[in-house]
């Protein structure tokens, strides 16, 4: 067997471009390797980061290992990767970064299809010097394997629809399989498919249909098996929605709400592609014969855009809208060829414009004060080995629960991944439909709380956010105004202050879960709780 790089050769040497094509293919492709390796995160970045390494040991959705909907194949492929690299946060980012090679790849070569070499070695660049599309490259997320399926149905669509009638069943393979990655690329991509299937034989179609409920269904009936039945999943996902994404959609909130969504997408488009956002501007030329891609456009990426305006967004998900970076790279690219192929300017001036126009998105993704740049994740790392240095000197695991707040960066979950001997739970406490529970982690398994172990331990430790964090002074606030902030001791360690308190204070903070608490822990498993011993409990294992 040839090695990969010269089967990756063979792979272009038959795909109708030239040497030069294929050069280009390869060096983006590489370089894309090369700068999300190089800037890789060491540590599981995100909370949802750290759902889906829970998963690889043991997938749970009811406990939010991972989080509803599940993400079935993203797990199995990172369990996959695992077995190979033993770290669950390093198989994930090669996952990341193998799924943003494949993407750059696609990107070329539709824009090549579409408008041409220019425009095509435009458009790769533009995803290569991504801000966001760097970054999620770089972390344990499921965004950068999304944009690689939606890069990939959006180039079979397009073929679909300019007469291969034979991709109609691959399409919709790759359709099935991206839902189970990312379900919710069944609703924005599933569109795009149907769009391609106008022109398609009424025995095509019934064909693709059926592959589709094939794709489906091969890996959502395992899924429902691991998760513990139809009603297990339902209530954990309705749960989720319930919590979040269902409390400021179009139908129970103003219209500021998804006018301020509005503008979080043009906020987000302008860091995902960062000086290349101008390249609209060279667009007041029109070309013709530009109709059937524009509404092919429109069709890919419309559905996600209403979704995320009207339901749901938030800034710290930006990675939603790299689902969309093949279309918008594609037409970007256009515009900044059109821009340097008809500007009147001289070539060394722009060549010198597009020099800091590239320099300009490596500082953003270098030093931005975002969540999402190279320096916020580095600061984050470093704040998580520090406190998982200095909490050891704090307290000893054998007397002492770990607080920790929701939060997506040093919450409760990351707490409880990286200092496993700890039972750790999460504050506040959530309302689900069979009631108000308290998630708990410990040696890296999640259960579900009624009540708090009491007897177990002496004593409690919030695990510090970052403290200049609005979210912490918010958290610290409620927890003060729970307890009293005459019963709370401050430990300095390691730099970072450690807010502590007696056990038997802790049903103060937990009033809702806890009514009448006896001593003992009380654990959810499928239905009804019974009182365990936390250090003996463990949780069965599922079956995925």
């Amino acid at each position: 067997m040839p090695p990969a790089p010269e089967v990756a050769v063979q792979l272009l040497k038959y795909s109708g471009m030239t040497s030069r094509q294929r050069s280009d293919v390869l060096l983006l492709a590489g370089a894309v390797i090369l700068t999300r390796f190089l800037f890789r995160s060491r540590y599981l970045y995100d909370i949802d980061s750290v759902n889906f390494a829970l998963a690889i040991r043991r997938f749970d959705p009811r406990v939010y290992q991972p989080h509803p909907p599940g993400y079935f194949l993203y797990i199995g492929l990172g369990r996959l990767f695992n077995s190979l690299l033993r770290d669950a946060n390093l198989a994930l980012v090669v996952l990341s970064i193998a799924a943003s090679c494949g993407t750059v790849i696609l990107i070329y070569r539709m824009a090549l299809s579409w408008f041409g070499w220019r425009s095509a070695r435009f458009a790769g660049l533009l995803f290569l010097l991504s801000p966001l599309a760097w970054f999620h490259g770089t972390v344990a997320l499921t965004y950068s394997v999304e944009a690689f399926f939606s890069a990939l149905l959006g180039y079979l669509c397009w073929l679909i629809a300019g007469g291969r009638v034979s991709l109609v069943v691959p399409a919709a393979i790759a359709l099935g399989v991206s839902a189970g990655v990312r379900p919710s690329s069944l609703l924005f991509l599933g569109p795009l498919f149907v769009f391609s299937l106008r022109k398609v034989s009424a025995k095509r179609r019934g064909a693709g249909v059926a592959a589709l409920a094939l794709a489906l269904a091969a890996w959502f009936l395992p899924m429902i098996r691991a998760s513990g039945g139809f009603h297990a999943y339902f209530e954990a996902l309705l749960s989720l929605w319930r919590l979040v994404p269902s409390k400021d959609t179009v139908f129970n909130s103003s219209p500021a709400t998804s006018i301020a969504r509005a503008c979080t997408i043009v906020f987000i488009y302008l860091l995902t592609f960062g000086a290349a956002s101008l390249a609209p501007l060279a667009a007041l030329r029109r070309r013709p014969g530009d109709s059937e891609k524009k509404l092919f456009t429109a069709v890919w990426m419309g559905p996600a855009l209403c979704f995320f305006t009207l339901i749901f967004l938030k800034f710290v998900n930006s990675g939603y809208l790299l689902l969309l970076a093949t279309p918008a790279s594609i037409w970007l690219g256009r515009w900044a060829s059109d821009w340097y192929e008809t500007t009147a300017w001289r070539k060394d001036w722009k060549l010198a414009a597009l020099g800091m126009g590239a320099a300009a998105n490596v500082l953003i993704f270098l030093a931005a004060p975002v969540y999402c740049s190279y320096r916020s994740v580095r600061r984050f790392e470093a704040q998580l080995s520090g406190i998982r240095a200095a909490l050891p000197q704090v307290a000893s695991p054998k007397d002492t629960l770990l607080i920790g707040f929701d939060s997506h960066f040093l919450g409760y979950r990351h707490a409880g991944y990286y200092l496993p001997s700890y039972l750790t739970v999460q504050y506040p406490e959530v309302k689900l439909i069979e009631g108000v529970r308290i998630f708990a982690l410990e040696d890296r398994d999640t259960r579900l709380l009624t009540g708090l172990p009491l007897s177990t331990y002496s004593k409690f430790v919030l695990f510090p956010l970052p403290g200049e964090a609005a979210s912490y002074r918010q958290y610290l606030d409620q927890v003060k105004s729970r307890l009293g902030e005459h019963r709370l001791r401050t430990i300095d360690a390691g730099g970072y202050q450690f807010l502590t308190g007696p056990i038997t204070d802790l049903p103060l903070l937990f009033p809702p879960a806890a009514p009448g608490q006896k001593p003992g822990v009380y654990v959810v498993l499928h239905s009804g709780a019974q009182p365990v011993n936390s250090r003996a409990h463990q949780s069965a294992p599922a079956a995925f």
